[in-house]
C-alpha cells in the first residue's frame, strides 16, 4: 500500500459558488515529456468497454484522454496548414475545441495509438477496478454458496454514478471561475466533502481539459450534499488592522502568508482523506518513464471518505495525472465486506470471526450489501 505523491504541487486559495468548492492546484513546473489531451466521441451515451474474450462492460462514456510521451507537444502541420495540439483543433471563435471521432461500438480501457501515445477512458479504469474487486466470487465449494456464486462469482455486478451535469452548481462553477495560468489541476468539493481530484501535467492540458469536468461521473453522497447542502463559506484573507503594512511590499508578503495559511488548513483539515491514505495500486501499462495505475483504497470502516482512482506517475512517483471518484458509504461497506470474505477464503464462520459478528449477523450484512444471490436460499 502506498499514498499519493503531491510532490510539485500547491493550491490556491477556493473559489466557491454555493455549496461548490474548487481549489485550484498549480505546478511549480509542468511534467517534462508528458502531455494528455482529449478524444471526443459523437453523442453522449451508454458504450461498450472490452474487458477481455467474454467479458463487456456497459457505461457511459463521454470521451477518452491520449497519453502522449513522444516529447513532441504538437503535430506536424501540413503544408500551408495549421499545427495543432494532437486531439485538437483550432479555428475561429466557433470553431470546436475538440475533434469529433465517429461514434464506436467498442472501446478498451487502454489501447496502445501510433507513435508514443496511449488512450485510455478516464474513471472506467478505476470504475472497473472497483466492480471486479474479489469478482470471481468463492475459491471453495462451501456449502453456503449458491451454484451461480461457484460459477460466475459476482457477475453481472453493477454501481450507479451521477454526470457531473447533474450535481448541483457544478457547471456554473467551472464556467464562472478563473483559471489560474500555472493551474494543472483542481480538488472539488461538496458541501467540503472531497468530491474528486483531477490532475495533468501541463497548464495547456488543463486549459482544454477543465470544462470536461462536467462530463465525469460522480459519487451518489457528492450528488446529495450539492443537492441539500448549504452554501460554504467563502476564502477570505484578513491582513489584520495594517499597523505593520507600509508598502507594497509589506503587503505583498502578507497575502503570501495568507496563501501559506490557507494552503496548510487545506492539506490538514480538506484533503486529507486523500492525502493521506494508502492505497492498493494496480499497474496498468508503463509508458516510457511513466506509469499508469488504477487505485482501491483499504475500504477501512472509519467514517471518512474514501476514493478509487487511476494516475500516471514519472519514474520517482510523482503525480503527473490524476482522477478520483468518491465512493458512496454503502460501496465502501461492499468493499469492506469482500475483503473481510475473501481474506477468510470465503468461509462465513471465519468471515464472521473477522468482523466480531456472528455467522447470522454476517449473512445479514452480505443480503444488505446487495450480493445476497452468492449465498443459497436456505442460508
Amino acid at each position: 500500500m502506498n499514498r499519493l505523491e503531491f510532490t510539485g504541487l500547491t493550491t490556491r486559495p477556493s473559489q466557491v459558488w454555493g455549496g461548490v468548492r474548487l481549489v485550484p492546484l498549480v505546478r511549480e513546473a509542468p511534467v517534462e515529456g508528458l502531455r494528455l489531451h482529449r478524444e471526443v466521441y459523437e453523442g453522449l451515451g451508454a458504450g461498450i468497454v472490452e474487458l477481455g474474450p467474454r467479458s463487456h462492460d456497459v457505461s457511459y462514456i463521454p470521451h477518452g484522454f491520449v497519453a502522449d510521451w513522444s516529447g513532441t507537444d504538437t503535430a506536424a502541420p501540413e503544408p500551408g496548414g495549421q499545427s495543432a495540439t494532437y486531439g485538437t483543433q483550432f479555428g475561429g471563435r466557433d470553431a470546436p475545441t475538440t475533434v469529433r471521432l465517429p461514434s464506436l461500438p467498442r472501446h478498451r480501457m487502454a489501447k496502445r495509438r501510433p507513435g508514443d501515445r496511449l488512450r485510455f477512458l478516464p474513471l472506467h479504469l478505476a470504475l472497473e477496478g472497483y466492480l471486479a474487486l474479489h469478482f470471481g466470487g468463492p475459491s471453495t465449494a462451501w456449502e453456503e454458496w449458491s451454484r451461480a456464486a461457484l460459477r460466475d462469482g459476482l457477475s453481472p455486478r453493477a454501481e450507479d454514478a451521477y454526470l457531473g451535469r447533474s450535481v448541483r452548481g457544478l457547471g456554473e462553477a467551472l464556467r464562472i471561475f478563473e483559471i489560474h495560468p500555472d493551474q494543472c489541476g483542481v480538488m472539488v468539493y461538496a458541501s467540503d466533502a472531497l468530491a474528486a481530484a483531477f490532475v495533468v501535467p501541463h497548464p495547456e492540458d488543463y486549459r482544454l481539459l477543465h470544462a470536461s469536468l462536467v462530463e465525469d461521473l460522480y459519487g451518489e453522497v457528492v450528488h446529495q450534499y450539492a443537492l441539500y447542502g448549504a452554501p460554504v463559506p467563502e476564502f477570505g484573507a484578513r491582513l489584520g488592522g495594517g499597523e505593520h503594512i507600509r508598502t507594497l511590499a509589506d503587503l505583498r508578503a502578507a497575502a503570501r502568508g495568507q496563501e501559506r495559511a490557507w494552503e496548510e488548513a487545506h492539506d490538514s483539515l480538506f484533503a486529507r482523506e486523500l492525502l493521506n491514505s494508502s492505497y492498493g495500486f494496480d499497474r496498468v501499462y508503463r509508458m516510457g518513464s511513466f506509469t499508469l495505475w488504477r487505485f482501491l483504497p483499504p475500504f477501512v470502516r472509519d467514517g471518512s471518505g474514501q476514493h478509487i482512482g487511476e494516475t500516471i506517475t514519472d519514474h520517482q512517483g510523482q503525480v503527473a495525472y490524476l482522477k478520483t471518484f468518491r465512493l458512496s458509504d454503502a460501496q465502501i461497506r461492499r468493499g469492506h465486506l469482500l475483503h473481510t470474505l475473501a481474506g477468510a477464503d470465503w468461509e462465513l464462520s471465519r468471515a464472521a470471526a473477522a468482523l466480531g459478528s456472528s455467522r447470522e449477523e454476517l449473512v445479514r450484512r452480505i443480503r444488505a450489501a446487495g450480493v445476497g444471490n452468492l449465498l443459497k436460499g436456505d442460508v
